[in-house]
């Protein structure tokens, strides 16, 4: 992560109030909805996930059957509320250590969940180059941040001290052709009950048909799913 700000994240356990998650029925199928199945993962499928918090996503790949898991993050406080699931996953190193270490070979799936924003425009491209030589054929990685270009995501991004950038999608495609990847896949991510996505998804529509200049994306937080360019 980026240490500009080591204060904040001094204190980011108490901030955040870490606690174990629960992967329930729910939990299960908003992972499936929102990486899973767009992503087009498998259980025979390794997976790393760079800035994994407190291992919730980690403990839903094991209880997919995915065999190989491994989950970094930089703040040792997370093992204490790591899922048991998800114990023996979680190493406590620094992003660019773990990528240059030759010896964990490749990955089919890397995830950055509410990652990227934490590093500047010129770190955030690096990582990314980086996770290129981490990728085994014909992986993806995929990443969550907050949506900038909408007016829902700014609490998002800028509710957090030790947020760097801000991305809407034309800035993620951007960074990911910079990055020496396609086009990505993006969309948005859809939170809460039914009846609240159903009044979202109408409010966005109206408001879409009534503004001048629309965002591309109205949900609150992107996810894209990366490829490296053919």
């Amino acid at each position: 992560m980026n240490q500009r700000a080591p204060g904040f994240y001094g204190t980011y356990a108490s901030h955040k109030g870490y606690a174990t998650p629960e992967i329930g029925p729910k939990q299960v199928r908003r992972f499936d909805a929102e990486i899973w199945e767009p992503a087009r993962c498998a259980s025979s499928h390794s997976f790393l996930e760079i800035g994994c918090g407190t291992g919730g996503f980690l403990a839903y790949l094991r209880g997919k059957g995915v065999r190989r898991v491994l989950g970094i993050d930089h703040d040792p406080a997370l093992a204490k509320v790591m899922p048991e699931a998800a114990r023996d996953d979680f190493l406590c190193r620094d992003v660019w250590e773990v990528l240059a270490d030759d010896s964990l070979g490749r990955f089919d799936r890397i995830v950055l969940l509410d990652v990227l924003e934490h590093f500047e425009a010129s770190d955030a491209l690096r990582l990314l180059q980086s996770l290129r030589g981490r990728l085994a054929e014909d992986g993806r990685v995929i990443l969550k941040v907050p949506n900038a270009g909408s007016p829902w995501g700014l609490p998002y991004q800028y509710g957090d001290l030790t947020h760097r950038t801000a991305f809407a999608p034309i800035s993620v495609r951007q960074l990911a052709d910079a990055a020496g990847f396609a086009a990505p896949l993006l969309y948005g991510q859809r939170q809460g009950s039914a009846r609240r996505r159903f009044t979202d998804a109408v409010v966005g529509r109206l408001l879409s048909w009534a503004l001048l200049n629309p965002p591309e994306i109205w949900s609150a937080n992107l996810i894209a799913v990366l490829q490296v360019k053919p």
